[in-house]
């Protein structure tokens, strides 16, 4: 037998949702505009990370009655201040960015699979790879 509230569980949790979804999403724009553009550009792993990190905790905020909206924004000036601080620090420290930053491994030269590189990379000769910009005839994996 099917939970009528399967469906619909009342007025009150459709209006939270329609007005903390609101409210949790422009508050995200907000800290995403005021931390600036690489918050959003340049995916590397870590920014990927902290993407998709934004976008669960947006969604918990919206659907979780155990979640006030000000525990979101929280959440959200926090990773935003993190991805920032990483920011900082990989702009002043080479070895700092090297942890952070992966550099591209090119795993194609001339029309020639590297398979040492290939291998390192853990990478098979059936992955889609490709082309660099302004590099003819070389493919790299960028993680």
């Amino acid at each position: 037998m099917m939970s009528e509230q399967m469906f619909f569980a009342g007025a009150p949790g459709v209006w939270r949702t329609l007005l903390v979804g609101l409210c949790a999403y422009v508050l995200l724009i907000l800290v995403l505009r005021t931390t600036g553009k690489r918050t959003l550009s340049k995916i590397n792993a870590f920014d990927l990370i902290v993407t998709v990190a934004l976008g669960s905790t947006l969604a918990t905020v919206i659907l979780s009655k155990d979640v006030a909206l000000a525990e979101g924004v929280t959440a959200f000036v926090m990773l935003a201040g993190a991805q920032l601080a990483v920011t900082w620090l990989s702009t002043r420290s080479k070895r700092f960015r090297s942890w952070v930053k992966a550099e591209p491994t090119i795993l194609v030269e001339k029309g020639i699979m590297l398979s040492d590189a290939m291998k390192r990379e853990r990478v098979t000769s059936g992955t889609r790879l490709k082309p660099p910009f302004g590099v003819p005839g070389s493919m790299v994996l960028t993680l």
